[in-house]
């Protein structure tokens, strides 16, 4: 009886947290065909690139860590709220920990700035959560931070990705930008994808020209016309020829590079 009990109450308790916690930033739950609920990684958006998904893939799996590494009666949380039990030093060891391993990592995605704002924002509130004993790092581990703004980050790049394959749409369709100027601006669609085609360039390859004497092979291969001879002849001059198959005129000169 007292399992039962506790089971519901575990089930309760994840009930009314879920209106106040954000979403896992590293996995999304589904129901499967037998009706089993099961959790996959986030699909990365479509219409980034290679930098941004990168990116993206890193704030996702750091701030899953920091905010939701561990399970006890239904609440999650990470390294910031063991690090944030320790008085004082736990506190800023926090901050810096959510600044240097999500948002300057998120920066990197050229955000702008009151996307940027928003993410210290966040930090912040963390921040000032903590300074309360205990009660203070409860609601730190619940408020989430790093998770908080990885969301913000994978809102902003899925509608980058929507409006860079809008702008492929349009020109495609030989249809002017259908993306205003001041969104373009912001959004910056097709952000990084110069850095992909630089780094998926087929690279060409250096060919080198040996100068020693031909092999047995190669002369047997060589040209056998006059035109293809004098290839690589500088100044040849052919005389007019007659019937008979000799040459008149003036004789061949050859020079030399």
């Amino acid at each position: 009886m007292t399992s039962y009990l506790q089971k519901a109450g575990t089930r309760l308790f994840e009930k009314n947290l879920e209106q106040y916690r954000p979403e896992d930033p590293l996995y999304e739950f589904y129901t499967d065909k037998r009706g089993k609920q099961r959790r996959r990684k986030r699909a990365i958006p479509p219409g980034l690139s290679a930098r941004d998904a990168k990116i993206l893939k890193s704030v996702q799996r750091r701030a899953h860590y920091l905010d939701k590494g561990f399970s006890i009666c239904g609440l999650r949380f990470g390294w910031t709220f063991i690090i944030g039990i320790i008085p004082g030093a736990g506190d800023v060891a926090d901050v810096t920990l959510n600044y240097f391993l999500v948002v300057r990592k998120a920066r990197q995605a050229e955000l702008p700035t009151w996307l940027v704002r928003r993410m210290l924002l966040n930090n912040a509130i963390s921040a000032l959560s903590g300074l309360v004993p205990v009660a203070g790092d409860v609601v730190m581990a619940v408020f989430k931070a790093n998770s908080r703004n990885a969301a913000l980050l994978e809102e902003f790049l899925r509608i980058r990705g929507e409006e860079f394959l809008k702008l492929q749409a349009d020109q495609a369709q030989g249809i002017g930008q259908s993306v205003p100027g001041k969104d373009s601006k912001q959004l910056k669609p097709g952000a990084g994808m110069s850095d992909n085609a630089a780094a998926t360039a087929p690279q060409q390859k250096t060919k080198f020209v040996s100068w020693s004497r031909p092999s047995r092979k190669e002369k047997e291969r060589a040209p056998s016309t006059p035109g293809e001879m004098g290839r690589f002849v500088e100044d040849v001059e052919l005389g007019a020829t007659t019937s008979s198959g000799e040459a008149k005129g003036n004789p061949i000169t050859v020079q030399q590079r």
